[in-house]
């Protein structure tokens, strides 16, 4: 069970609806470390896939409630919850899942419609999502700073001092291509740094291929190796990440660690780091804006290699 931090298994109980990926948890952490602090007696529920227990764990004050997604109740009796949180959107599916549990109270963006009414501030479009979760609060009386994306460290990096080099993303919009990242990663070796290719097990062929193509040893392909818990060490106590804009560039802001982010279909406005070490490469006027498709959105590759290692140098690695 993940972490149980200063809330009592005893206590009232909370619900958080945000049943996404890694990257949407993160961008949800200010909110959390709001919720954690107003309501210190409650035992706080984070609904989300049981794959993110490792990181709702750093959190801290949480445990992982295991929640695929919305096609699936929400494993808990009716009656139970004091509060249900909709962190997750502004649809009827994740209002649906939260009513159903009869919480005493709601905290969610404002919905008139049929079922229960939920009062709260209105949906605006455009909004970062650290500002969208932390105004959501705000409006209801709770204190929460969209610049408080930290997280704990509970282990040890793997290969402490390393470059992190990520070269997976979840869609193949959001993938630069396989050779520029091998043209960093050679760079970055010759520069003297110790580089780690990093992703799932099932983008370990692609770090292989970036490692391969880099001139790198198989000791730096750590993709499919490192779980999530490890790569959150690692990238806490990382050089720096040259990433897309996935879950590991979120991990680098969590933990203040210099980063290159290269940003394609998603807006850099929404989505991008919080002040800090880190420099967003992007071309928004080229922005196909498709997050779904499976070609690289021309905005991320209009981003060169010689864009990157400049960003690098920038930041002192280089």
């Amino acid at each position: 069970m993940a972490g149980q931090g200063s809330g009592s298994v005893d206590g009232p109980e909370m619900v958080v609806l945000r049943a996404l990926k890694l990257g949407d948890l993160l961008v949800a952490v200010p909110a959390l470390h709001g919720l954690r602090r107003a309501f210190p007696e409650h035992r706080i529920r984070y609904a989300a896939p049981a794959w993110l227990g490792p990181v709702v764990d750093l959190v801290g004050g949480l445990e992982l409630l295991d929640t695929p997604g919305l096609d699936v109740p929400i494993s808990l009796p009716p009656g139970v919850v004091d509060i249900a949180v909709n962190l997750h959107g502004k649809g009827p599916e994740s209002r649906t899942r939260l009513d159903a549990l009869q919480p005493r109270r709601r905290l969610g963006h404002r919905w008139d419609g049929p079922g229960h009414c939920w009062d709260g501030p209105a949906w605006l479009d455009g909004l970062h999502q650290r500002e969208r979760w932390t105004r959501l609060l705000q409006w209801h009386g709770i204190a929460a700073d969209p610049d408080d994306v930290r997280l704990e460290q509970a282990r040890p990096s793997p290969r402490p001092g390393a470059v992190v080099v990520h070269p997976g993303a979840a869609h193949g919009s959001r993938r630069w291509p396989t050779e520029r990242f091998a043209r960093v990663a050679a760079a970055l070796s010759r520069g003297g740094h110790d580089v780690v290719v990093t992703g799932s097990s099932n983008e370990q062929p692609l770090a292989l291929a970036v490692a391969e193509q880099a001139g790198l040893g198989d000791d730096a392909v750590l993709a499919g190796s490192a779980d999530l818990g490890e790569m959150a060490a690692l990238v806490a106590e990382a050089e720096a990440v040259v990433s897309a804009d996935t879950g590991a560039a979120h991990l680098a802001s969590a933990y203040g660690r210099p980063s290159v982010v290269i940003f394609g279909p998603a807006p850099v406005a929404e989505w991008g780091p919080p002040p800090g070490p880190h420099i967003v490469l992007t071309d928004e006027s080229q922005r196909r804006g498709d997050v779904f498709a499976e070609t690289p959105d021309p905005a991320l590759l209009a981003v060169q290699v010689d864009d990157v290692l400049a960003a690098l140098e920038s930041l002192g690695i280089l």
